[in-house]
């Protein structure tokens, strides 16, 4: 191609020495190309940015770099190439490989973007109506950008001609080494892939473990670490594997929140008890943040030592907590009322004591000499 090009400018021109125009004249289209192409991909960009498809954004910006990045490499490698043959210099044999490796790592910066903007679409309300979960999609990008990396590699080996089959066998070899050596490494690998497949919780949870003193929101799950955010604002930082050995409790994916107290009130009460524990579970059955549909308990409880006790068993519609507290705080303040309503109180530790009949009169014994 470049020898037609010559040629047609030696006949055009009438002198042999046309390698500057040739220069000049790669120079100048790779400009050109290279704005039009910037153009041409803004102009796609906006008609990608007038939908809701998750793949057009994404394929329009991991394609935009790559290909103004291609006519810049080719076109400067070609120029180098003229300048390295005029000069007989060896890098002349280096231009052909060069370019095919420059496409070559063009391409997995493409498909690395694409993979990227992709992870942020799927997880994005304004594109998908139900997101994806987070921890999953970071988890299958992050295995196809190093599948993606790992291939262009040995491809570009086996372009300059490295056997792809010994660093396979020396590869093979290696790992059993690297194994035993790195266990740990291992466990906490397989660990975080786990997370990721089964999600027992995901980036901004608040979980905590029975098993350690592990409670807090989670920031970041790793490859070999996960951070915590303890409810101090202290980052804790677990290893993988230490999940796949101890229960974890997964607070923010609970369904509602539960109310469950005793109170008692006096003996002297015990006429109203049954009034009032009627008012009490009509009041939570009206009651705006009480989930009706669960299960809904008010029962006289027991005697107890110093007081008629009643328990209330409800679950709240929110699960936040501090909205959980407000409306826990307003339901007892309205048992309280209720209790107050049918001249009964609260009852607190109290001792009574009886006495039975009258004492009996004390013996007096005049003393000796009293008359």
């Amino acid at each position: 191609m470049l020898d037609t090009f010559e040629n047609w400018l030696v006949g055009m021109t009438g002198t042999s020495s046309v390698w500057w125009i040739e220069i000049f004249i790669i120079v100048f289209v790779v400009l050109l190309l290279g704005y039009a192409v910037n153009k041409g991909f803004a102009s796609l960009d906006r008609h990608a940015r007038k939908t809701r498809n998750v793949w057009d954004d994404a394929l329009v910006e991991a394609s935009r770099q790559p290909a103004v990045w291609l006519v810049w490499v080719v076109g400067v490698n070609f120029a180098a190439g003229i300048v390295a043959r005029v000069m007989e210099s060896p890098w002349y044999d280096f231009v052909e490989p060069v370019n095919r490796v420059a496409v070559l790592f063009l391409g997995a910066l493409f498909l690395v973007n694409f993979i990227k903007r992709a992870e942020q679409n799927l997880v994005d309300p304004a594109y998908l109506s139900d997101p994806y979960d987070a921890t999953t999609v970071r988890a299958v990008g992050k295995l196809a950008r190093i599948s993606v990396i790992i291939t262009v590699t040995l491809i570009a080996m086996q372009l300059f001609g490295y056997s792809i089959g010994g660093v396979l066998a020396f590869g093979g070899i290696g790992g059993i080494a690297v194994g035993f050596a790195a266990k740990d490494l291992l466990a906490n690998f397989f660990g975080g892939l786990m997370i990721y497949l089964d999600r027992p919780f995901s980036v901004g949870d608040w979980i905590r473990s029975p098993d350690k003193e592990i409670e807090g929101t989670v920031e970041d799950i790793g490859w070999r670490l996960t951070r915590i955010r303890t409810f101090d604002k202290r980052p804790l930082y677990i290893p993988n594997a230490i999940f796949t050995s101890i229960s974890v409790e997964n607070p923010s994916r609970m369904l509602n929140r539960r109310i469950y107290e005793t109170i008692g009130v006096r003996y002297d009460d015990l006429p109203g008890v049954n009034d009032i524990v009627s008012d009490v579970k009509t009041m939570l059955e009206n009651h705006p943040d009480i989930d009706a549909t669960l299960t809904l308990m008010v029962n006289f409880n027991q005697f107890a030592a110093s007081s008629l006790d009643f328990f209330i068993y409800t679950f709240t519609k929110t699960t936040d907590w501090v909205q959980f507290h407000e409306i826990k705080q307003n339901i007892l303040l309205n048992i309280a009322a209720i209790i107050e309503s049918h001249d009964a109180e609260i009852a607190f530790p109290t001792s009574t004591l009886h006495i039975v009949g009258e004492p009996p009169e004390a013996l007096v014994t005049e003393p000796p000499g009293v008359s």
